[in-house]
C-alpha cells in the first residue's frame, strides 16, 4: 500500500494520446445562431431559478464565433487530441435529417479542418446530453423511436465528417443520462422516476449505441478506418474492509451498477451484470411486481449489443468507500436496489465539487479492475480533471497537484501493472458552463472570465508548468 504515496518516474510510450476536452453546450454559445434549434439544455437553463445566478449556455465561451481562439489554445498546449461534441440541434434543428442546417455543418467542418491543419486528431462525441428539444417532446430516450432517429443523425455525421474524424464516441456517460436525467430528475429532461425509468432509458441507450456502431461497421469502417466507442463513467469503489467478503462484494456491486450496467452488455456478453439482474429481480419480486423492473434482452438483442466498442473509454474523477447496507424494500429505486452506501475515502482532498474529492490512488485501482473485468481492453481516459472555484483565476496550484498525481497513477497502471492505457484526455480545455453548477466552478486549463462579455481565455499556470 505504501506504493500509493510513491511517485513513479517514467514516460508513456511514443504515440500516447494526450488531449483535452469540451462539449458543445458547455462552450459553443450561439444557442440560436444561424438556424440552430433549441436543445433540452437551452430550455432548462433559460428558465429562471434552475441554475445558480441564472447562468446558461446562451453564450458560454462563444466557441461558435471563436474557432481561431480555440485552435490557438490547443496549439499552445501541444496536444495530439481534442475531444469535443457535436450539437445535434445545430446540425438538425428539430432532430430529424429533413431539418438539415448547412450553416451548422459548416461550423464543424471549419473546426475539424482547423484541427487537422494543426495536426490535432478530433475525438468526436455524437451525443453529450444536449438532445434537440423537439425530440424530447416525443419523450426523448424513453421512446423506442429514438433508436432510428439517432441512427439517422449518426449516419449523417459519419458520412459528412468521417473522412477526417477517426475516433467516434456515441454517448457521453449514459449512466448519468439515465440516472440523473430520468431517476433523480436533476438534469434535463428532469424526470423523477427512480423505480424504473432509468432502467428503461438505459435499455434504449444500449440499443441505440449498438445500432450506430453497426451502421459504422457496415457502411463506413472499410473506407474510413476509424474507431467507435462510448464514454462510460465510474468512480473507483474501495471496499470498507477488504478482509470482509460481504464488503468486497458490495464494492463490486456498486461498480456493476454504475459501470457494468453499460460495460457488461458491450464488453462481455450482451447482457446486464448478474449482480444487477439478481438484485433488481429479487427486489421486484419481493415488491410484488409481476416482472423485474430491469428489462431483459432477447438473444437477438444480446448478439447485437455484444462487442460494440473498439476501445474502452472511461470518465472518472473520484473514489468512494463502499459498504454493504440492507435497503428498505418500500423505496423502489435504482439507488436502493444496490444495497450499498458510499462515503468519502480517507485522505481525500477537497475540490470545488463536494462529490468529486481528489483521490489519485483510486485511478490505478479502477484501471486495473477494468483490465481484469473486461479482458484487457485498450483504455482511453476520456475525462479526468478537477474543479476550482471562481476565486481561482490563473494561479491554480491545486490543479497542478491533481493532474500530476492522477496522471502518475495512470502511468503506474501502464508501466507497473501492464494496463493498456492508450490516452489521457484532461477535462477541460477552458472553463465552461458547468451544467447544474453554471459558472460557479471551472475545470479549465485556461481561465475564462464570464463576467467580461468578450469571454477572453487566459493561460493557467497548470499549463505553463507542464512545459
Amino acid at each position: 500500500l505504501d506504493e500509493i504515496d510513491l511517485y513513479h518516474y517514467g514516460t508513456f510510450p511514443e504515440g500516447f494520446h494526450w488531449g483535452v476536452s469540451s462539449s458543445a453546450y458547455q462552450v459553443e454559445g450561439g444557442w440560436n445562431a444561424d438556424g440552430k434549434g433549441p436543445s433540452v439544455w437551452d430550455t432548462f437553463t433559460q428558465k429562471p431559478g434552475n441554475i445558480p445566478n441564472n447562468d446558461n449556455g446562451d453564450v458560454a465561451c462563444d466557441s461558435y464565433n471563436k474557432i481561431d481562439a480555440d485552435l490557438y489554445m490547443l496549439r499552445a498546449l501541444k496536444v495530439k487530441t481534442y475531444r469535443f461534441s457535436l450539437s445535434w440541434s445545430r446540425i438538425f434543428p428539430n432532430g430529424y435529417k429533413s431539418s438539415h442546417n448547412q450553416k451548422g455543418v459548416d461550423y464543424y467542418d471549419r473546426l475539424i479542418d482547423g484541427l487537422i491543419a494543426n495536426n490535432i486528431a478530433p475525438m468526436v462525441t455524437l451525443y453529450h446530453w444536449d438532445l434537440p428539444q423537439a425530440l424530447q417532446d416525443i419523450s426523448g430516450w424513453d421512446n423506442l423511436e429514438m433508436i432510428n432517429i439517432f441512427n439517422e443523425y449518426c449516419d449523417f455525421c459519419y458520412a459528412t465528417f468521417g473522412d477526417r474524424v477517426k475516433f467516434w464516441i456515441t454517448f457521453n456517460e449514459p449512466q448519468t443520462i439515465a440516472w440523473s436525467g430520468y431517476g433523480l430528475g436533476q438534469i434535463p429532461p428532469n424526470v423523477k422516476q427512480p423505480r424504473d425509468a432509468p432502467y428503461r432509458v438505459a435499455h434504449n441507450l444500449l440499443k441505440a449505441h449498438a445500432q450506430v456502431y453497426h451502421t459504422y461497421d457496415e457502411k463506413y469502417r472499410a473506407s474510413q478506418g476509424g474507431l467507435v466507442s462510448i464514454s462510460l463513467n465510474a468512480e473507483w469503489a474501495e471496499p470498507l474492509d477488504i478482509n470482509v467478503p460481504r464488503e468486497v462484494v458490495a464494492a463490486d456491486r456498486a461498480l456493476q451498477f454504475q459501470l457494468g450496467w453499460f460495460a457488461h452488455p458491450i464488453f462481455k456478453n450482451g447482457d446486464y451484470p448478474d449482480a444487477m439482474k439478481w438484485q433488481v429481480g429479487n427486489k421486484s419480486e419481493l415488491q410484488g411486481l409481476p416482472n423485474s423492473r430491469l428489462p431483459s434482452f432477447t438473444d437477438e438483442d444480446k448478439a447485437f449489443i455484444q462487442g460494440t466498442a473498439d476501445v474502452f473509454c472511461i470518465n472518472t474523477y473520484t473514489t468512494k468507500v463502499v459498504r454493504h447496507v440492507t435497503s428498505r424494500l418500500n423505496i423502489e429505486s435504482y439507488e436502493t436496489d444496490q444495497d450499498v452506501e458510499k462515503d468519502n475515502a480517507d485522505g481525500s482532498e477537497n475540490t470545488a465539487v463536494n462529490e468529486q474529492k481528489a483521490v489519485a490512488w483510486g485511478l490505478r485501482r479502477l484501471l486495473n479492475w477494468l483490465k481484469e473485468e473486461y479482458g484487457d481492453p485498450e483504455i482511453y481516459i476520456t475525462e479526468n480533471g478537477v474543479a476550482t472555484g471562481t476565486a481561482i483565476t490563473v494561479d491554480d496550484t491545486d490543479r497542478i497537484f491533481f493532474l500530476k498525481t492522477y496522471v502518475d497513477e495512470a502511468l503506474k497502471a501502464h508501466n507497473l501493472d501492464g494496463v493498456r492505457v492508450k490516452g489521457y484526455i484532461a477535462s477541460s480545455l477552458m472553463d465552461s458552463f458547468e451544467w447544474l453548477k453554471g459558472n460557479t466552478i471551472g475545470y479549465g486549463l485556461h481561465y475564462v472570465n464570464f463576467k467580461l462579455s468578450t469571454t477572453t481565455r487566459s493561460l493557467r499556470i497548470s499549463i505553463v508548468s507542464k512545459h
